[in-house]
């Protein structure tokens, strides 16, 4: 397993956010986290990455324990996310956006970069090549220089993936990718989650379009009141009781 949670919880005052989680993400699968409002969804994507510390459990990627390290060392360590609220530098143009993504891994000391020496030039070919690799293969090249706050809502949503990817993460956690697309941007964005899953990286995603979540995932989590209350394929999670009465059943499942 690439991904690991071992009775992972948080408690927020007293509240009980995530309640003794335990899950695992498979090498190269795509993995969706579904559930009603205030499930835990976000509350378990920020366990993982760092940006909150647990109160109980841990969580081990690629066997290793990465509970209790900064954000910034788990990046390095080849986890990156999305949120649901797009984050860019939005006064950077597109190609630098993707290039800040590639630096956020990219070891460098202060006076090779001063002297421009090259190991430095070195690591910026490479940097330059893999974000044009990436442009293209999300739609982004004919706006690279364009401003990255200017641009339309598909577009910044393809961007921040880029970001993402840029830091060579092999699990990219989304938060809501589908979020405000047309249907047609919907199924772009599904093609390019599979494509991913071609190239060998690993996808952990929380959306409430089920359509796209069970047509895309290979396995899916269901969290209720931060409870784990379901995992299987998505076959046997449209047809499991408890999760038709927590989510499936409801008319408008929330964000």
């Amino acid at each position: 397993m690439l991904l690991e949670l071992r009775g992972v919880s948080r408690r927020f005052g007293g509240l009980l956010a995530v309640a003794d989680l335990s899950m695992t993400v498979a090498r190269g699968a795509i993995h969706g986290l579904i559930g009603p409002n205030g499930a835990g969804k976000s509350t378990v994507f920020n366990l993982i990455t760092g940006v909150i510390p647990l109160n109980a459990g841990a969580v081990f990627f690629k066997g290793e324990r990465t509970s209790g390290l900064r954000p910034s060392e788990i990046c390095r360590r080849g986890i990156a996310r999305t949120f649901q609220a797009t984050t860019l530098f939005r006064e950077y143009t597109v190609l630098q956006n993707v290039l800040v993504g590639a630096h956020l891994v990219a070891a460098s000391d202060l006076a090779s970069t001063l002297f421009w020496s090259r190991a430095y030039r070195e690591r910026e070919r490479r940097a330059r090549e893999r974000a044009h690799v990436l442009l293209e293969s999300l739609g982004l090249v004919s706006v690279a220089g364009q401003v990255a706050g200017q641009l339309p809502h598909r577009d910044q949503k393809a961007l921040a993936l880029a970001l993402t990817l840029a830091t060579g993460a092999e699990l990219v956690i989304l938060d809501e990718p589908m979020a405000g697309l047309s249907l047609q941007e919907r199924a772009e964005t599904t093609r390019v989650l599979r494509r991913l899953r071609e190239q060998g990286v690993t996808v952990l995603l929380v959306e409430h379009d089920m359509k796209a979540v069970m047509g895309v995932c290979d396995t899916v989590t269901v969290l209720d009141h931060g409870v784990r209350i379901a995992e299987g394929t998505p076959r046997e999670i449209q047809s499991n009781a408890a999760v038709i009465e927590a989510y499936l059943g409801a008319e408008e499942p929330g964000a």
